[in-house]
């Protein structure tokens, strides 16, 4: 079993936005020196939900800080960027890393991001499918051009190639953000992992992971190839000597945060969303994660992983807010959670 980070630089009330990127790059040094897998690197614009607007660029700064932690974006937002201008990074982020970059790509959210960066509500729409293939052919191939959809240029080289690293395996891992039997089978077709979020219980993963199953053994995957497949669940982690205390840290912080960062959201259309009610997503959010003593969490985490099949976990650490209660968060982590695990 692997267990990472999930990092949001969150900025809670009354916080600066330099504080939320610090507690970030922190606890990427702390996760490295506890003993955790991974960090998971989320990425948001003009919302103080998550104050990293480019998870490609803390990742190279992450990589760099650290020596043996695998650092992937959580997610990377197809719809905003150029798939080649992301391979690029992301090749070069494997190559220097040796390897311990994963490319972690999602589809996004219809915000008022697309306008502003040009890409259109087309791009989250009906683009998702056609940026992803070709970034893999970026990712996999030395020569790549495109005559079709939204991408129209002539053959160039691939520099730097993936493949051509000095580490092992062909390029940098790509997992696909998850939320609807559509993305599902998209990943599904592609053989690539999944990405499944931490509103989601163990029964709905059971039930996306059944569905992913099938349908890249109805592409033409492998039985092997299947199997082999390393999904990550998101989820949330909160530890403390006595399991109301745990529950009661994120009672206290994470509602304000989620109103103020979910609020800020805005449509590219203007069409009407629903806000989750930020007490009962963080009551939601107790239930399903782990939260509480140090045994408690590793039962959950087995559990879920029992139920699920799943075996590597993006865990969001920095619930209370707070720096020092974030770092202790981490190391309690790794030395009380994870040994149980393994």
């Amino acid at each position: 079993m692997r267990v990472g980070s999930f990092v949001l630089a969150a900025q809670f009330p009354g916080q600066g936005q330099g504080e939320a990127l610090h507690r970030a790059v922190r606890t990427a040094e702390v996760a490295e020196e506890s003993g955790l897998d991974a960090v998971w690197l989320a990425e948001h614009h003009f919302v103080p939900y998550g104050t990293c607007p480019s998870a490609v660029t803390l990742a190279a700064l992450l990589l760099g800080r650290t020596r043996a932690l695998r650092v992937g974006t959580a997610v990377s937002v197809l719809s905003t960027v150029h798939p080649v201008a992301l391979g690029e990074q992301a090749a070069l982020l494997h190559h220097a890393s040796g390897g311990r970059f994963s490319l972690g790509v999602g589809r996004g959210g219809p915000w008022v991001d697309l306008e502003v960066f040009g890409t259109g509500l087309a791009a989250f729409e009906e683009g998702f499918a056609d940026s992803l293939d070709l970034l893999l052919r970026w990712l996999t191939e030395p020569r790549v051009g495109s005559s079709t959809g939204r991408f129209r240029f002539r053959p160039v080289d691939v520099v730097p190639q993936p493949s051509q690293a000095s580490c092992d395996g062909d390029g940098p891992e790509v997992v696909v953000a998850c939320t609807s039997p559509a993305s599902v089978r998209l990943a599904a077709e592609r053989g690539l992992p999944m990405l499944l979020g931490m509103h989601a219980d163990d029964e709905e993963k059971a039930g996306m992971l059944s569905l992913w199953r099938s349908h890249a053994r109805a592409s033409g995957r492998s039985a092997a190839e299947v199997l082999a497949a390393e999904h990550v669940s998101a989820g949330v982690v909160q530890i403390a000597d006595r399991g109301a205390q745990a529950s009661e840290a994120l009672r206290k912080a994470m509602p304000g945060w989620l109103r103020q960062g979910l609020d800020a959201h805005v449509t590219v259309d203007g069409r009407t969303r629903s806000m989750r009610d930020p007490l009962a997503y963080t009551e939601l959010l107790c239930s399903l994660h782990p939260v509480g003593t140090p045994q408690h969490c590793a039962d959950v985490l087995a559990a879920t992983a029992e139920r699920t099949g799943i075996t590597r976990f993006a865990l969001l650490t920095e619930g209370s807010g707070e720096l020092a209660s974030t770092e202790e968060n981490v190391r309690r982590l790794g030395a009380e959670v994870l040994p149980q695990l393994r």
